[in-house]
């Protein structure tokens, strides 16, 4: 398996557990956010981050599509690139208070410590998806 199916299956497990955690009560505390609309699921994962159900489904699709991506070398390099490039715009977003953005207009909380966090995850999936050399696999054929 490549690096770069490697990260993306990485990045698939590591969403899908932090999705997950976003329902478990005691590692959500919970945490009212200004300006969100939606409080199902309200809190700050690990006391630190803030979300909500809507937050929690965004993760879980983002780690079922790096699973899925992780098959195959060009859609792990679509996923890194779409990660980097979403991302990048969620840590925007989550600095702009004007027009709702850090709330994704009033439906997913995407300021605080966020904004450092997904910045973070942007950056990796950019070196993966744009900066790293390509890795040719060779499938041995009988």
């Amino acid at each position: 398996m490549s690096t770069l199916r490697k990260f993306a299956l990485a990045f698939g497990v590591f969403f899908v557990a932090v999705g997950l955690a976003g329902f478990i009560p005691g590692i959500t505390q919970p945490h009212s956010h200004p300006g969100v609309m939606v409080t199902a699921g309200m809190g700050a994962l690990l006391g630190l981050f803030p979300v909500n159900v809507l937050h929690n489904l965004v993760h879980l699709a983002f780690g079922g599509w790096g699973l899925l991506a992780s098959r195959s070398e060009s859609g792990a390099g679509t996923y890194a690139r779409s990660v980097a490039v979403i991302y990048a715009l969620f840590t925007v977003m989550g600095l702009v208070d004007a027009m709702g953005l850090s709330t994704a207009f009033g439906f997913v909380p995407l300021y605080g410590h966020d904004i450092w966090l997904h910045a973070l995850l942007a950056g990796i999936a950019a070196y993966f998806g744009f900066m790293r050399p390509r890795q040719v696999e060779l499938t041995h054929q009988p």
